[in-house]
């Protein structure tokens, strides 16, 4: 037990003079302005054993001053229209990033006294902050190259400094004009990565990016629909349709969740909404269409149906609204189980629904399964032999 306590004693200050040992040769390294890459695997070498070496604020100052010094060379490659690897420096930016934010905190601590003695953080910001914009333009290199992730990266790390204390003088919150843009890309990012956390990270930010407000909101729309949030789904599209009634995405989906909710009242309000500002489009007259109809107000639904007609005769919709309101009719007189006495009211509701149905018939010939058992049902109630052996066979084809 002695012996090994002995090991112990002497391992400590061993690893100590091999710690100091490596920050002074990284020390020597950069004070030479050359093989900057080798103090800064010295130093990573360090971190990496953990323990103190962690909070060591003279290895992360190392650190960073190895990987600004590989960025200055790569600058000045640049600069000597020299080649050099753009990814790489792109890289190493967002890696002071890290180590200076990392270093900060390290920094911010307070000693034995409670005192905070910041001795690296003035000059640190300073020179970061002259580089910042360069961490946007990382982000939209990579996003040319199709790589979303370290685009979302240097995206994240360039609004992320907006809250970090290291750049507090800089006030980036209220002073970055860029931010908002930033933001829009990030959110662009995560949903093309299919990623909803990445989408939704920063979308509060991205909504106030203005000329693209409304490609952010579908891409939250996206992600809120992905994470099975029906609520965070709901709001969004109604946010949409609020500021942008005539955009195709919103209302659209916005009535179609109603609808599968069988709440053909909000459709229809949404509906009147919207052609309160766009009294022609076609879009807002179908969706009250189909709401009138859904809530059984088949006059009202016959004359809107009427006007889309007027308006464009090739619309397929409206003729299968009005033959559905006329067959509907006939189903409630059929099952008063009286047909003599509702033969003619029944012959006239199939005869008014026949021309509607075969004229959506020639305008949505795919759609079989809702125009062949409804004309089926006519032809058969109006003793049409040709036309209903013609669909009697149609039908079994379909079933098999």
């Amino acid at each position: 037990m002695k012996k090994l306590f002995v090991i112990v004693l002497f391992a400590v200050p061993l690893m100590v003079l091999a710690q100091k040992k490596e920050i002074s040769q990284a020390k020597s390294y950069i004070k030479s302005g050359k093989d900057y890459d080798k103090a800064e695997k010295l130093m990573t070498d360090l971190l990496a054993q953990g323990g103190e070496n962690r909070q060591n604020k003279k290895i992360y100052d190392l650190w960073f001053k190895a990987v600004m010094g590989q960025y200055a060379q790569a600058n000045e490659k640049i600069y000597l229209k020299q080649k050099f690897d753009t990814a790489a420096m792109y890289n190493m930016l967002q890696r002071m990033y890290t180590i200076a934010e990392t270093l900060d905190s390290l920094d911010a601590r307070p000693d034995e006294k409670g005192r905070v003695k910041l001795e690296y953080r003035d000059d640190n910001a300073e020179q970061l902050h002259t580089l910042r914009r360069n961490l946007y333009y990382g982000g939209t290199y990579n996003m040319r190259k199709m790589s979303y992730q370290q685009a979302f990266a240097f995206f994240d790390v360039y609004i992320d400094a907006a809250r970090q204390p290291l750049f507090a003088a800089f006030d980036y919150a209220r002073t970055d004009t860029m931010l908002p843009h930033a933001a829009y890309w990030a959110t662009v990012c995560g949903y093309r990565l299919k990623d909803p956390a990445m989408t939704l990270k920063h979308s509060r930010m991205a909504r106030a990016n203005v000329g693209t407000e409304h490609h952010a909101l579908q891409y939250i729309c996206d992600a809120y629909h992905r994470q099975n949030d029906a609520q965070g789904y709901e709001q969004t599209l109604r946010e949409g349709f609020a500021r942008f009634p005539d955009h195709p995405y919103f209302f659209p989906r916005l009535a179609d969740l109603y609808n599968s909710r069988m709440q053909s009242d909000s459709v229809l309000l949404l509906a009147d909404r919207a052609l309160s500002q766009f009294p022609d489009k076609p879009l807002f007259l179908l969706a009250k269409s189909v709401a009138l109809l859904h809530l059984g107000r088949h006059e009202e639904c016959i004359a809107v149906s009427q006007d889309l007609i007027a308006r464009d005769p090739k619309l397929s919709e409206p003729y299968l609204n009005i033959a559905t309101i006329y067959l509907n009719e006939a189903l409630e007189l059929e099952k008063k189980n009286e047909p003599r006495l509702y033969r003619q009211q029944l012959g006239d509701l199939y005869k008014k629904a026949r021309p509607y149905m075969e004229t959506y018939r020639k305008l949505a010939p795919a759609d079989k399964t809702r125009w062949a058992p409804a004309l089926y049902r006519i032809y058969l109630n109006l003793n049409l032999g040709a036309q209903f052996d013609e669909i009697d066979r149609l039908l079994k084809t379909i079933d098999r």
